[in-house]
């Protein structure tokens, strides 16, 4: 049996830890060969191949990218993962955090899209996903910034997928609810009682706890498959329920 991306090379950014990483140890196993770019490597699993990139970075991601190409024969998948967060309303957040967070969550797939064009217009199975958010279409907390960067990140999907399916590749967007990952845990250091902003994050799924970083992972490797191939241009949600389901106590 073929597995399902044999002969395929794709790059994960944001790859080293967290749903990157899970996605790239995912496609690798289902047979694809698999760059990573992240600003660090430590701890990467010697299946995967690392570049060292930061994706606010044209010069960095221009070099990352071609790297790829040149090692492995092309590119045909890109999984633009790498984001960061924020917190606070749109009175509590400074103007730099604003330029900090747009550039890499939104720009910064942008830059890695571009770069990784010619490649992808050569391929038999080209794919992009890119990582997006229930923030997008929910309205949450003290999240005014990253719902913002996570809304244009859902806008440029669609706008990437009208663009280039004439090219043959295949835009899509995953929207993962709160993923429990080393991500999370980080930001909820954020907080002066932790531990129950952690079961407020749990709770908010109406299945009653955070998305594993798995299980988006798995989501990511249905939109990238060349099973998949009349699939463009949509927001497939893993979110336990966020979106659609009110449940009563």
């Amino acid at each position: 049996m073929t597995a399902e991306f044999d002969g395929l090379v794709a790059v994960v950014t944001g790859g080293a830890s967290g749903i990157g990483l899970a996605t790239a140890t995912e496609l690798h196993t289902r047979g694809a060969t698999v760059a990573v770019i992240d600003r660090s490597l430590d701890g990467l699993p010697q299946a995967l191949h690392g570049y060292v990139g930061d994706v606010r970075s044209r010069q960095s991601v221009d070099a990352a990218i071609a790297a790829i190409a040149e090692d492995h024969g092309g590119i045909d998948i890109v999984v633009n993962n790498a984001g960061i967060a924020a917190i606070g309303s749109v009175e509590e957040l400074a103007d730099d955090q604003w330029g900090d967070v747009l550039d890499v969550n939104v720009v910064g797939m942008a830059r890695v899209t571009r770069a990784a064009l010619p490649w992808l217009r050569a391929s038999r199975a080209a794919a992009v996903v890119n990582v997006c958010s229930i923030a997008a279409l929910n309205g949450l907390p003290r999240r005014a910034l990253y719902a913002a960067s996570k809304g244009a990140v859902l806008s440029l999907t669609f706008a990437m997928a009208t663009d280039h399916v004439g090219d043959g590749i295949r835009v899509n967007a995953v929207g993962p609810g709160t993923v429990h990952t080393p991500f999370v845990d980080r930001f909820l250091t954020q907080f002066d009682d932790p531990a129950a902003e952690k079961a407020a994050l749990d709770a908010r799924q109406a299945t009653g706890r955070m998305v594993t970083a798995d299980e988006v992972a798995d989501a990511i490797a249905y939109l990238a498959s060349p099973r998949s191939g009349s699939t463009t241009g949509i927001l497939l949600p893993v979110d336990g329920g966020v979106t659609h389901l009110r449940t009563r106590g």
